[in-house]
């Protein structure tokens, strides 16, 4: 019998993919593939728990930056756990910051809680 090998970084990447993703519905279908319904997400802005209140940040975000989205320049994982380094990238292709996100997988290979690590304009 062979067992399922789970890609830790293909999960990443989609759960990365759903912050470009234009519909409600296409954000639905990568979180189906890479996130728990009760997924935890975590910011120093925010903190959102299942997949309404992702979509709903999600949606907010790209108010706030069209078409902007997340570059992955570094993944490294291990026991479950991951830290990705990335860029936030203008719709124009700009960079426009850089961070850190850790997430950890659940026992389906999905992941249970991500938190990005990111420097926030001075109050």
């Amino acid at each position: 019998m062979t067992e399922h090998r789970i890609d830790e970084r293909e999960t990443w990447e989609a759960y990365v993919a759903s912050w470009k993703a234009g519909t409600e519905t296409e954000k639905k279908a990568l979180f189906a593939e890479a996130l728990a319904p009760d997924c935890v997400y975590t910011d120093p802005i925010s903190r959102t728990q299942g997949w309404d209140e992702l979509i709903a940040y999600m949606i907010d975000f790209d108010r706030q930056v069209p078409g902007g989205h997340f570059v992955t320049r570094r993944f490294q994982v291990h026991h479950r756990a991951c830290l990705a380094l990335w860029d936030m990238v203008a719709g124009d292709g700009t960079v426009l910051s850089d961070g850190i996100s850790h997430g950890q997988f659940g026992d389906d290979g999905r992941l249970v809680a991500m938190t990005g690590f990111f420097d926030t304009p001075e109050q």
